[in-house]
């Protein structure tokens, strides 16, 4: 669930408080190319207001024409089918060949949105069913590796921040990271043990400790869901954390430094038994290399990174800082003199 999807839940609920009629509206299954994935949410009023999106912008103007001509109609849940036809994708702006199902639902007292929306401003993984023929709702605790689905005439849909961060180290880049994080919908957790940077965080929606570091990652129990961001520079913080973490499936594991000090910490780590397998699972210097220079370009550089790993984008190593920085003095190295002066 992304930050878009959390708006939505906000205008649903605030819509039915001020007794206005609206629906919900969901994409639960893509064939081919489509604008956005499965999960994808929209919220429309019987004016034709909406927040959200769940295409590049024409499916939903066929829904907001078709409220502005009748209104609210439904009474139960409807499965509406765009895209099956190739005058339809052209008509609908879906890519060639794409199809997007969506799942309309009219709301009311029985869609429990405020208490979906509570919970997911606690940060509460939740685990909504709703009944297609009753428009009933159901809310149960989440699982995290529980995808949306479509089962018979019951939609299962998950709710709430899926991800994790723990970022080590309480500075001023980690402020900014974990803000940026935040908005990403990772559930972020700071851990500084040192007595310096513990009056300076005030981010709501994260989490700050201050135990060590790497009893924070044994605590955690970090899964593939996950991610751990070691920002202090202090060895002595870093690479007992990085050794956990290293451990677990935690689908990134990264520490600032340069490409120097960065080869100095997998040798460091080689010492604490660590298998060239779990050291290579290590993403150091952390970030892609766009020029970074502010801490906000660098909190931005390194969640750039985090995302594709977590997509599972392979990036040309000339995009690393390690390898963006070689390239770059390649190309001085290439200058003649007067120009590289």
């Amino acid at each position: 669930m992304d930050s878009i999807d959390l708006e939505v839940l906000h205008a649903c609920a605030a819509w039915l408080r001020a007794g206005h009629a609206c629906e919900y509206v969901t994409v639960v299954r893509t064939w081919g190319s489509s604008p956005r994935s499965v999960g994808a949410t929209m919220a429309i009023r019987a004016d034709g207001q909406v927040v959200g999106s769940v295409s590049g912008g024409c499916i939903e103007d066929d829904l907001i024409a078709a409220v502005r001509e009748k209104g609210i109609v439904r009474t139960a849940p409807e499965v509406l089918t765009y895209g099956i036809s190739a005058d339809e994708a052209h008509r609908f702006g879906l890519p060639c060949g794409g199809t997007i199902q969506l799942v309309v639902e009219p709301l009311g007292a029985h869609s429990r949105m405020d208490e979906l929306l509570a919970l997911a401003q606690r940060r509460v993984l939740t685990r909504r069913t709703l009944d297609l023929d009753s428009g009933a709702v159901a809310l149960a605790e989440g699982v995290a590796d529980e995808p949306l689905h479509l089962e018979g005439r019951r939609l299962v849909s998950i709710h709430g921040p899926r991800l994790r961060l723990l970022v080590i180290g309480a500075g001023q880049l980690s402020q900014f990271l974990a803000q940026i994080a935040v908005g990403l919908e990772y559930q972020v957790t700071v851990c500084d043990p040192r007595e310096e940077y513990r009056g300076s965080w005030s981010l709501p929606g994260v989490r700050v400790v201050h135990t060590m570091p790497d009893d924070e990652v044994l605590a955690m129990r970090l899964d593939s869901r996950s991610a751990v961001v070691a920002l202090t520079h202090d060895p002595k913080l870093d690479d007992m954390a990085l050794m956990e973490a290293l451990k677990t499936d935690a689908f990134y594991v990264g520490a600032i430094g340069s490409r120097a000090n960065n080869a100095r910490r997998r040798e460091r780590l080689r010492e604490l038994d660590l298998t060239e397998e779990q050291i290579a699972k290590l993403h150091g210097p952390i970030g892609l290399y766009i020029g970074s220079k502010t801490p906000y370009e660098i909190a931005v550089s390194i969640l750039a990174e985090l995302t594709a790993v977590k997509n599972g984008v392979a990036l040309p190593a000339q995009m690393s800082v390690e390898g963006g920085k070689a390239l770059a003095a390649q190309a001085d190295d290439d200058l003649p003199p007067a120009l590289a002066a």
